[in-house]
């Protein structure tokens, strides 16, 4: 029969969302580049750029969640939006990287960068006490897997009852509900990490400009790489956030929780990420140099 659907596959309707986001981007880089270059309502521009970034985000996954609950994620859908997150979190993978390649070349090669002194870290610079703040938030994050697997082991086998009681029952949290307690719970330790990072960073003893002792050098690459990580651990809590919202609201089953699971695959990303920056940066970047309040 003429029209007569014969495949697993579900046929998007025609969305403005793709189009809407394209122009949100190009306002929001053209806003960057003029905030960069100082010229006049360069930073409204951006931020204007940003909320409408969110407007796309918000617009496009409603309509994804709403053809979740439509039935038209079947099961070879599902496997192309695991397809399309695994791609995802590579593409992400990669940028990092970029940024630990440029930290080992500075590190491994520093005669090459005049900058610096031939050394790495520069001669007299002091570097952040791996063994305080970073090991703290190493903890937090490691911790903050565990709960993330708790909570996602407790929506496959659907713990999810329980009476209302003591200070969970305070957040519609039953007795026996493993998803959102360690749901909460990964929130409220991403918030701890963002919460000591910006301490940390508002501590630190070298700066993200340039000078002349090399410190643009050491301190561009750290301030990078950590402050994108920051970055995603942000992204990752506002995803976990959207996600405890849904488990309130029943979107999820044993069966079918995608959204859910991406974003665990995420959470752990970002874990796996932080241990090779605190190895990599932390520990090995600042061994034998100065530590700052040593």
């Amino acid at each position: 029969m003429a029209g007569a659907k014969n495949h697993q596959y579900h046929i998007l309707p025609p969305s403005i969302w793709p189009f809407f986001g394209s122009m949100a981007a190009l306002v929001l880089a053209s806003g960057g580049i003029m905030w960069m270059h100082e010229m006049a309502a360069g930073t409204l521009v951006f931020f204007a750029g940003v909320a409408l970034i969110a407007i796309t985000f918000f617009g496009w996954w409603s309509d994804v969640i709403k053809e979740a609950r439509q039935g038209d994620h079947t099961p070879v859908v599902q496997l192309h939006l695991r397809y399309g997150m695994i791609l995802f979190i590579a593409s992400e993978v990669m940028f990092f990287v970029g940024w630990f390649w440029a930290w080992f070349d500075f590190a491994l090669f520093p005669s090459t960068v005049e900058a610096v002194g031939g050394a790495w870290p520069p001669k007299g610079m002091e570097v952040i006490n791996a063994w305080e703040f970073p090991l703290l938030n190493t903890l937090i994050l490691l911790c903050s897997g565990c709960t993330i697997t708790w909570a996602h082991h407790g929506l496959l086998h659907n713990e999810r009852g329980g009476a209302l009681r003591g200070a969970w029952g305070l957040l519609g949290v039953g007795e026996n509900d493993s998803v959102k307690k360690g749901l909460w719970l990964t929130i409220i330790l991403g918030v701890i990490f963002s919460a000591v990072q910006a301490y940390e960073y508002m501590h630190s003893p070298f700066p993200f400009k340039a000078g002349s002792d090399g410190g643009s050098s050491y301190g561009g690459v750290f301030f990078m790489a950590t402050g994108f990580h920051g970055f995603h651990v942000l992204v990752g809590t506002i995803f976990l956030i959207v996600n405890l919202v849904r488990v309130y609201k029943g979107d999820f089953t044993p069966r079918q929780h995608f959204g859910f699971e991406a974003a665990a695959w995420y959470w752990h990303f970002v874990d796996v990420v932080w241990l090779f920056l605190f190895a990599s940066i932390y520990v090995w970047g600042g061994w034998g140099a100065p530590v700052h309040g040593g």
